[in-house]
């Protein structure tokens, strides 16, 4: 994933428990950091459970009660935490983003030049890892926005700042004279929408046709040398290690 300056307010967040109206904690009631720690246990719970589940069966065909009874769960507290399917969803796809961004600021390398190959590389791998860490997650994203208008367009909200920084790297690109493709913003839909077909293909299967599955390291640099040579060319490429 691409470097960005900062996640958006509230990406990754999930409401607590409300405490019921109208009566204070009294004797048997847990204390408010107790109740707290409960909410973020049951919200743990029901993602985790729903990852399992939309794995197994797929996102469409998930019922939410086949989630609470994965997570050993009443039905009725699940809306405690979330609006619908959806909203859980959305909520697995923050979690993942804030994840991406935190190995972002701990491991992205200073220099953003994607005419170096070790640096385009990185950004490819992380993707991958991103991918094959949330698989099910992103099938079921896949899935949801193709029914669901409204989940699509949250989706491109919440993807903005990673196409934006994606946009601020080949911007950088362009200055130093390489000429692009296309427009920046373009080029880096393109260029990502490329990485996640690719990686669907090797690590889900389904409609993209056959094609042998590659070791990971092989298929990231697959990846990263067709990226390459498509944004600059033959210029400055170096072989990946051990190749002829």
């Amino acid at each position: 994933m691409a470097q960005r300056k900062s996640a958006p307010a509230g990406r990754g967040a999930t409401p607590a428990d409300p405490a019921p109206a109208g009566r204070g904690a009294g004797p048997t009631d847990p204390p408010p950091a107790g109740r707290k720690e409960q909410a973020a246990a049951t919200a743990a719970a029901l993602k985790a459970a729903a990852v399992r589940v939309f794995d197994e069966r797929g996102y469409l065909n998930t019922k939410i009660t086949d989630i609470t009874a994965a997570a050993g769960r009443s039905a009725g507290s699940f809306y405690n935490h979330f609006t619908g399917k959806e909203a859980l969803l959305e909520a697995l796809l923050a979690d993942m983003l804030t994840a991406g961004d935190e190995r972002v600021d701990r491991e992205h390398p200073y220099d953003h030049d994607l005419s170096d190959r070790e640096v385009l590389r990185w950004h490819v791998a992380g993707f991958w890892a991103a991918f094959r860490d949330n698989k099910a997650v992103f099938v079921a994203v896949t899935q949801a926005a193709l029914i669901d208008e409204h989940f699509g367009a949250r989706l491109a909200e919440l993807m903005s700042p990673d196409q934006g920084a994606m946009r601020q790297h080949l911007e950088l690109l362009a200055d130093k004279g390489y000429p692009l493709p296309g427009e920046p913003a373009a080029v880096a839909v393109a260029l990502t929408g490329m990485w996640y077909q690719f990686a669907y293909q090797q690590l889900v299967g389904g409609f993209l046709g056959t094609a042998p599955v590659l070791p990971e390291e092989a298929a990231i640099d697959l990846l990263t040398e067709f990226s390459l040579r498509g944004l600059i060319g033959c210029r400055h490429r170096t072989k990946p290690a051990g190749s002829a």
